[in-house]
């Protein structure tokens, strides 16, 4: 499911057509890929659903248990967002299970220069919920 808005989806498509179906591209020089998921994938660590049980089930996910550190998967979206006079908005729901092998979680904007902002960041959450 996309909408007009770049970057807006819910992952409810099939298997690996998000990236199509989103608007979203993985970045073909990091280190490992997102992947799409509508269940546990490393046992207890991983959310059963999406954010909105009941109506989606289906999330994008990376396994960082199995990287080295310095690893990095990326996804970018394929379209620019409307220029704004000082308001950008970007949500999303986000999952991560404290761990040894746990990341950072980053939220970059591009600007038109191709100068890389960093917008948001975190290493945790503070609770195993979305």
């Amino acid at each position: 499911y996309y909408t007009s808005i770049p970057g807006s989806c819910n992952f409810e498509t099939q298997d690996q057509e998000w990236t199509t179906a989103c608007g979203l591209t993985q970045d073909t020089t990091d280190d490992f890929d997102w992947n799409i998921s509508n269940s546990a994938v490393t046992g207890q660590t991983d959310p059963r659903t999406d954010h909105t049980p009941g109506k989606g089930q289906s999330f994008l996910y990376v396994n960082s248990s199995v990287q080295k550190e310095g690893n990095r998967a990326r996804i970018t979206t394929t379209k620019f967002f409307p220029a704004s006079t000082g308001v950008c908005r970007v949500r999303f729901w986000f999952w991560m299970f404290a761990s040894r092998q746990t990341g950072l979680l980053k939220v970059y904007t591009i600007e038109e220069r191709g100068m890389e902002i960093l917008m948001w960041s975190s290493s945790r959450n503070e609770e195993n919920k979305w």
